[in-house]
C-alpha cells in the first residue's frame, strides 16, 4: 500500500486513475437514491417537461413557469437523456439519467484541476489536489443531485485554470486558450448566470491590487484578449436570453434577477439564511477529508503569497469566499468554486518537505475536523435510522463508522510518520467505503424519507389502469406538494389546496384518485359526505417530509 501511494502521483495515465477514483467515490447510490427534494426534482422535472413538450426555451415546473436559473443545465440533462434513450440504456423516468450532467461536470472539474494545476503547483501536486477535490463531501453529494453546481464547477475550474496560465506566462498564452477561457465563462453564464464570470473578476481585481498594476495594465489581462473575449462570452448565452425574454414577456428577468438573485443577497432565500463565518465553521464538513490538509497548509500558503502561483490561487479563493460569507443566503455548496484552488494549495504543502509546519492550534483544529466528521457523520446516520425506523440499527451505518475510523487512523499514522503525501492519497481512497456505505447502503433503503416514489408505487399497485406519469385530471393530492411528487407521478398531477379541493376534484368525474394528507383528512371526509360521494380507500403511505421536518400520512381514495 505504501509503495502504491508513493508511485501513484507519477503514474503514466493520471487521468485514467483519477477517473477511476471519481467513479469509485461517486457511483454508490448514484442509480439507487430516489429523487430528492427540493432542487433536484425541480430541475429534473423541468428538464423532463422540456423533453415531453419539445419546448427548449421556456422552463416550466408542472403548470408554473420556473424563472430562476438559465437553461444550460436543462439542455445538458435533456441531451444526456436523449442519448440514453437512443441507446436504450435509460429513460426520462430515471432520476439518475438527469444526474448524469452533475457526474460528468464533476469529473471534468477534477480533470481540469489536474490539467491546469500542473502549471501552478507541479504535476505530482496537481494529481494529489485533484484526488482530494474528488473526495470532498460536498462534491460527492453534488454528483448525486441533478442540478447546476457540479457542472458549474467544471466551467469555473477550466476558466480559472486558463486564467492561471495567462497570469504565469502571458507571453505564451495563445488566442486559442483565450477563446477557451471566454467560452468556459459563457457556458457558466448559461448554467448559473453571473456566478461564473464573478470568480475571475474578483480574482482579477485582487491580483491588480496585489501587483499594483492599475495604471500600467496587467500583462495577463491583455493576454486574455477581453476586447473580443467578452463579446464571445455574451454571444454564448445571448440568443437564449433574448428568446426567453420574448417567450415570458420579460418575466424571466424580473423573477430571476429581482426575486431569486437579489433576494438571496439581502435576505435568506427560501429560509436558507446564515451568519457571516458559517462557511468557515462548516468547512471541516463540506471539504472532508480534504479539509484536514487545507487547514494545515494555510500558514505555508500565506508565507508564500509573493510567489506568482500561490498569489493567483489565493486571489482565486479568498475574495470569493469572503463574498459568499457576506451574502445572507447560505447553502453548503455555494463555496464549491474555490475548492480547486484550496486543494491545489494543500497539495503544494503536502509534497513540499521544506514547507513550514502549522502551529499547534491549527494542527489540533485540522485533526478535530478529520476525526469529528469521520466519527460524527456515521454516528448521525446511525441515529437517523434508529429514529426513522423505530429502533432499527442499520449495518451499513455501522460499516460507515468502521470506514471512518480506518480513514482517520490511516491519515493520522501517516502524518505522524512524516508521510504527508501518502496521507493525502490514502484519504480519498479510504473515503470510498465510507461514502459507499452511506450513499449506496443507507440512504436508498431509508423508506420513510422517500414519500413520492412510494405514492407512485401505491398508485401502480392499487390502480393498474392509471398510467404513470398520470394523464391530466386523473390524480390529485392535498397535503404533500414537494417537487419529487411531480417527478414520480408526472407534471399533470393536480396539486390541491386542501381537503375541500380534494373532495371537489374527486366529485367532478368518475375514475379519479386523490391522496389526502392527515391534516386535511377530516375536512375531506366532511366535504365528500356533503357532495354525496363515498370514496373507496386504496392505500396508506406514512413517512416524513424532510423538507418541512414533519411526519405525514397520505390516504389514497377513489370514486368509480
Amino acid at each position: 500500500m505504501d509503495t502504491f501511494l508513493d508511485r501513484l502521483p507519477d503514474t503514466r495515465r493520471p487521468r485514467l486513475w483519477l477517473a477511476l477514483l471519481c467513479l469509485a467515490l461517486w457511483l454508490p447510490g448514484f442509480f439507487s437514491i430516489p429523487p430528492g427534494d427540493r432542487d433536484e426534482s425541480r430541475f429534473a422535472q423541468a428538464s423532463r417537461q422540456m423533453l415531453d413538450t419539445g419546448d427548449y426555451v421556456r422552463i416550466r415546473l408542472g403548470e408554473e413557469e420556473r424563472n430562476k436559473k438559465p437553461v444550460g443545465i436543462h439542455w445538458a440533462q435533456a441531451a444526456i437523456v436523449h442519448a440514453l434513450e437512443a441507446t436504450r440504456l435509460g429513460s426520462r423516468s430515471d432520476i439518475w439519467a438527469y444526474r448524469g450532467a452533475s457526474l460528468i461536470g464533476a469529473l471534468l472539474a477534477v480533470l481540469a484541476s489536474f490539467h491546469w494545476g500542473r502549471a501552478l503547483v507541479g504535476r505530482r501536486q496537481a494529481f494529489v489536489a485533484a484526488a482530494l477535490l474528488a473526495s470532498c463531501l460536498v462534491l460527492v453529494v453534488e454528483t448525486h443531485i441533478a442540478k447546476t453546481d457540479a457542472a458549474l464547477l467544471a466551467a469555473i475550474t477550466a476558466a480559472m485554470g486558463l486564467m492561471g496560465r495567462a497570469y504565469l506566462a502571458p507571453e505564451t498564452f495563445t488566442a486559442r486558450q483565450a477563446a477557451g477561457f471566454w467560452l468556459s465563462l459563457g457556458i457558466g453564464v448559461l448554467l448559473k448566470g453571473p456566478i461564473a464570470p464573478m470568480v475571475p473578476l474578483l480574482a482579477g481585481l485582487t491580483l491588480a491590487a496585489a501587483d499594483r498594476s492599475w495604471r500600467t495594465g496587467a500583462p495577463w489581462l491583455r493576454a486574455l484578449r477581453p476586447a473580443w473575449g467578452v463579446p464571445l462570452m455574451i454571444a454564448c448565452a445571448l440568443p437564449w436570453f433574448i428568446a426567453i425574454g420574448i417567450a415570458t414577456e420579460g418575466r424571466f428577468f424580473t423573477q430571476a434577477v429581482g426575486d431569486d438573485m437579489l433576494g438571496k443577497v439581502g435576505s435568506g432565500g427560501e429560509q436558507h439564511w446564515g451568519p457571516p463565518g458559517l462557511y468557515t465553521l462548516i468547512f471541516g464538513i463540506t471539504a472532508f477529508p480534504a479539509a484536514f490538509f487545507v487547514l494545515r497548509a494555510l500558514p505555508a500558503a500565506w508565507n508564500a503569497r509573493l510567489q506568482p502561483s500561490v498569489r493567483f490561487l489565493l486571489a482565486w479563493a479568498v475574495p470569493v469566499w469572503l463574498l459568499f460569507e457576506a451574502v445572507a443566503t447560505k447553502l453548503p455548496h455555494y463555496t464549491l468554486p474555490v475548492f480547486p484552488a484550496l486543494t491545489l494549495l494543500a497539495a503544494r504543502w503536502v509534497l513540499d518537505p521544506l514547507a513550514p509546519q502549522p502551529g499547534r492550534w491549527l494542527r489540533w483544529l485540522a485533526m478535530a475536523a478529520l476525526w469529528g466528521v469521520a466519527l460524527g457523520l456515521p454516528l448521525a446516520v446511525v441515529g437517523l435510522v434508529y429514529y426513522l425506523e423505530a429502533g432499527k440499527i442499520d449495518p451499513f451505518a455501522l460499516l460507515a463508522l468502521a470506514a471512518g475510523i480506518a480513514l482517520a487512523l490511516a491519515v493520522t499514522q501517516y502524518m505522524r510518520g512524516g508521510h504527508e503525501g501518502r496521507a493525502a492519497l490514502a484519504a480519498p481512497i479510504l473515503a470510498i467505503p465510507f461514502f459507499a456505505a452511506v450513499l449506496g447502503g443507507v440512504l436508498p433503503r431509508l423508506d420513510p424519507v422517500w414519500i413520492a416514489p412510494r405514492v407512485a408505487a401505491a398508485l401502480a399497485g392499487a390502480a393498474p389502469d392509471l398510467p404513470i406519469p398520470v394523464p391530466p385530471d386523473r390524480f390529485g393530492i392535498a397535503g404533500f406538494h414537494e417537487p419529487s411528487l411531480l417527478f414520480a407521478t408526472g407534471g399533470a398531477t393536480r396539486l390541491l389546496r386542501d381537503g375541500t379541493a380534494a373532495a371537489d376534484f374527486l366529485a367532478e368525474a368518475p375514475g379519479r384518485i386523490v391522496a389526502v394528507g392527515n391534516r386535511d383528512e377530516a375536512r375531506f371526509r366532511e366535504e365528500a359526505a356533503a357532495r354525496g360521494i363515498t370514496p373507496r380507500e386504496l392505500g396508506l403511505i406514512t413517512g416524513i417530509n424532510y423538507s418541512r421536518g414533519r411526519w405525514l400520512t397520505l390516504q389514497l381514495y377513489r370514486v368509480d
